[in-house]
């Protein structure tokens, strides 16, 4: 029978949850990196024993790990995270310009096919590569020192690079999002690079595996779609409840659904009536429905951040997230019902899922 591993970063260490595929018991593992800010961890398609972590903290910098017995135990490996080519400015939230600082790594995202190759997307908005398992990094500069990056401007969490996605059947097509500039994609392996979606937040992107064409987008003005890799985008917010959100993810086996998680507003990021719903569009975003059974429908003021919404590849596909109050839900039959896996956990930054054989 299939396995089910999730994997949590959170604000004071990383989680490892495991089940049968039933899901219907989880073991618990953790806190590995106890104390600090995991800001992402991630598995890796070709090699799934291969994971990789990134904790970072105010005193202790950046340090990258990796586990190669699928985290059972770590070891870290380089963090030499420098910016290539120019300084260069782009402008700060207050509108003043600032020189580009590296603070942390966002987000991991290891190659399809190479265990060892991995990117991470780092703050402020630059895009790194390894291909040797982590051990040195260097920086894909020509995204940075793109024409438009003296118009950037940070949002309130800093210019984060959040959203690194690769396509299954070009290993050289990659798009990225970067809070508070918009969405790029490279079709010659990060070499060169096209704006997407221009002076845009987005604040994330997902594609579905089987149409890497098809993607959507959760920005701070609502959900939008392209059915063209990013050339062209159209609003498919509909009849969602508010059109500010983080996380957006697409079913493992149905192109034309998907699911968000809407909040208020940006100045109060909880769910609209403090009622923690998901909601789901079988038509690609043109009519959402509420999936809200196992879900608290009052009293519930969390946030669901960018990363922490992820679906396992079963043939019934299961759909997890995670809440700043530190629960991590899932739901095995596709969002029809909702079980919290483990709550009270530190605030959760990501939630990663690998099907494992």
């Amino acid at each position: 029978m299939s396995r089910v591993r999730v994997l949590v970063g959170t604000h004071k260490g990383a989680f490892i949850l495991s089940s049968d595929g039933k899901r219907d018991r989880w073991d618990v593992n953790g806190p590995h990196f106890a104390g600090w800010e995991v800001y992402h961890v991630k598995g890796s398609p070709a090699q799934p024993s291969r994971i990789y972590a990134a904790p970072s903290g105010a005193w202790q910098g950046q340090q990258i790990q990796r586990s190669d017995n699928g985290g059972i135990s770590w070891e870290p490996v380089g963090n030499g995270f420098a910016f290539a080519g120019p300084a260069g400015m782009h402008r700060w939230n207050t509108g003043a310009p600032r020189e580009w600082e590296f603070a942390r790594i966002w987000h991991l995202e290891p190659s399809l096919t190479d265990p060892d190759t991995v990117y991470a997307g780092g703050e402020d908005a630059a895009l790194f590569r390894s291909t040797d398992g982590g051990e040195k990094w260097h920086e894909l500069a020509e995204l940075r020192n793109h024409a438009s990056a003296s118009t950037w401007q940070a949002g309130p969490c800093g210019m984060c690079l959040h959203t690194i996605l690769l396509d299954p059947n070009n290993p050289d097509r990659i798009f990225t999002a970067i809070s508070g500039a918009g969405a790029f994609r490279s079709h010659d392996g990060g070499m060169t690079w096209h704006q997407s979606e221009a002076g845009q937040c987005v604040h994330r992107m997902t594609m579905h595996p089987s149409n890497p064409k098809l993607l959507y987008m959760q920005k701070h003005g609502g959900v939008m779609r392209s059915n063209d890799g990013g050339t062209t985008w159209e609003n498919v917010n509909g009849n969602l409840p508010a059109d500010f959100g983080f996380a957006i993810e697409v079913h493992a086996h149905e192109p034309e659904t998907l699911y968000a998680i809407p909040l208020k507003s940006a100045s109060e990021q909880f769910p609209v009536d403090g009622k923690l719903r998901v909601y789901r569009s079988r038509t690609g975003g043109t009519k959402w429905e509420p999936l809200t059974t196992g879900l608290p429908q009052r009293d519930c003021y969390v946030s669901v951040l960018r990363d922490a919404i992820s679906v396992d590849t079963l043939d019934t596909c299961g759909v997890y997230f995670g809440t700043t109050g530190g629960a991590v839900y899932g739901s095995a039959d596709a969002g029809e019902s909702w079980t919290p896996i483990v709550r009270d956990l530190p605030g959760v930054l990501s939630v990663e899922v690998q099907t494992l054989a």
